[in-house]
């Protein structure tokens, strides 16, 4: 289980005529964050820096990375990827885009200025838990598709489709752990569970 952000979010900070844009996503993998990082730079491609900061949740490990991208090392990306570790947060991708203003800041003031402007766009934030998770797919017959909603419902699991063939096919995310759960349950339930199907790894969201 891990803390991650719902929003995407833009914060800007001047500082000795600097300018200092923060944009922060959610990413669930380190392609995505690579891919976000390549698309910032190319939004700012005029500007003197595009320092970034990321942490991934994986199976593996926690995955991170930072770049202080020309700026004197220690004085960006690592900077904010401390505040990101130090806040437990992971599945985001930090950049912050510098536009010189011509007044050097030393070590300390692009510390205090990179670290400034992720902390004031953390601060807006919504915060959420996920884990690590399936898709899934139950498989149940007609009369008893409300008792599989009420159980759903009672747990907290949301449907995200329904498809109505010989029998009704239910997808819902879930945790590994109530997945496992589930299935050593099955034959208790007030509903017969014809078939369950993994569709794929997923993050879920954990309520």
């Amino acid at each position: 289980m891990f803390k991650t952000i719902s929003n995407s979010i833009t914060e800007e900070l001047i500082e000795k005529k600097s300018k200092f844009i923060a944009n922060i996503f959610y990413v669930e993998t380190q392609e995505e964050a690579e891919a976000k990082i390549k698309e910032m730079k190319k939004k700012y491609f005029d500007a003197k820096h595009n320092c970034f900061a990321y942490s991934i949740y994986s199976e593996n490990g926690i995955i991170n990375r930072f770049s202080d991208d020309g700026e004197p090392s220690g004085t960006a990306g690592s900077p904010m990827l401390n505040i990101l570790n130090s806040k437990k947060l992971c599945n985001i991708v930090v950049i912050v885009t510098r536009y010189f203003g011509g007044i050097l800041l030393g070590t300390g003031g692009l510390v205090r200025a990179y670290t400034g402007v992720l902390q004031c766009a953390l601060d807006k934030i919504e915060e959420i838990e996920k884990d690590l998770g399936l898709e899934i797919k139950i498989e149940i017959r007609y009369q008893d598709l409300e008792k599989l909603k009420y159980y759903l419902k009672k747990n907290n699991l949301e449907i995200t489709k329904i498809e109505y063939k010989e029998n009704v096919h239910v997808f819902i995310e879930i945790t590994k752990k109530v997945f496992e759960n589930l299935k050593n349950n099955v034959n208790n339930f007030n509903f017969k569970i014809l078939n369950i199907e993994v569709i794929k790894n997923k993050l879920v969201n954990i309520s």
